[in-house]
């Protein structure tokens, strides 16, 4: 028997929610130090989905005795995981403006408007809905260039830096978010923003594939709305019509090939 459910029941003489054992390879690595990326990959590189371990309403069996560990075995120890707390005011990027400060560069809503026309590192990047995957990308590809997107519809700041960088600084960008009703939202927003191709690496080919192969079936998650943008649009009828949606936590190792691809081009 795993270590940590053994001693979950018996100190509180209850029997350990189902897929604890999942939680075991995580718990080790905490016990090793090991770095852990963001605590929404951590879920999804375990089977769950990625606000398990951050949301108690998510998963509450799960949550509780994953909090209860941490808690009582660990007894409050450090853990070495990467942080995707991030500014939802601020312009997060990686290796876009010329600068000898460290990456990622954070810039808040003042810093914004005077970085116009600022020298580009790169004329191709990124755009990353989920913290946590800009982030872990970031640490597993320190030369790559990103922008994160926070999660959230746009502030004003940032969409004018954003459109200046494409229409007066000619950045190729290309969008990578949630398959799912709110990720296609978030997307067709910024498409309405932008004239431009957002959308050469999650196209309704490879999103159809993606569905089927890591697709979870959430009526919620998948609830049909109306979108603008054509391929979107396409995109949103599967993510309907199955039923199922993907996180992108799900697909770094997806991620890490296509981009690649996608900057060499």
């Amino acid at each position: 028997m795993s270590d940590y459910i053994d001693f979950f029941e018996n100190k509180t003489g209850k029997k350990a929610p189902k897929d604890a054992e999942k939680l075991d390879v995580l718990f080790d690595a905490i016990s090793s130090d090991k770095v852990l990326p963001p605590r929404g990959q951590q879920a999804v590189n375990l089977g769950f989905t990625a606000h398990t371990l951050n949301d108690p309403s998510e998963n509450p069996m799960i949550y509780n005795y994953y909090q209860w560990i941490l808690k009582n075995f660990f007894k409050g120890k450090s853990i070495n995981e990467l942080s995707s707390q991030l500014i939802g005011m601020s312009f997060v990027s990686a290796n876009i403006f010329e600068t000898n400060l460290p990456q990622p560069i954070t810039l808040n809503p003042w810093q914004i408007e005077k970085m116009h026309g600022f020298k580009l590192m790169n004329q191709k990047a990124v755009v990353i809905e989920n913290n946590g995957v800009f982030i872990w990308l970031h640490k597993l590809h320190p030369k790559w260039p990103l922008i994160n997107q926070t999660g959230n519809d746009f502030n004003e700041s940032y969409n004018e830096l954003l459109k200046n960088l494409v229409d007066e600084q000619g950045l190729k960008l290309t969008y990578l978010g949630d398959l799912d009703s709110d990720g296609i939202r978030i997307a067709d927003h910024l498409s309405t923003l932008l004239n431009t191709e957002l959308f050469s690496i999650q196209t309704p080919t490879r999103i159809f594939n993606w569905l089927i192969r890591f697709g979870k079936i959430d009526k919620k998650r998948t609830r049909k709305i109306y979108v603008q943008n054509e391929v979107l649009s396409q995109e949103m009828e599967s993510i309907n019509t199955l039923g199922k949606f993907v996180e992108q936590e799900q697909l770094i190792a997806e991620y890490e090939i296509l981009i690649d691809q996608w900057l060499k081009k």
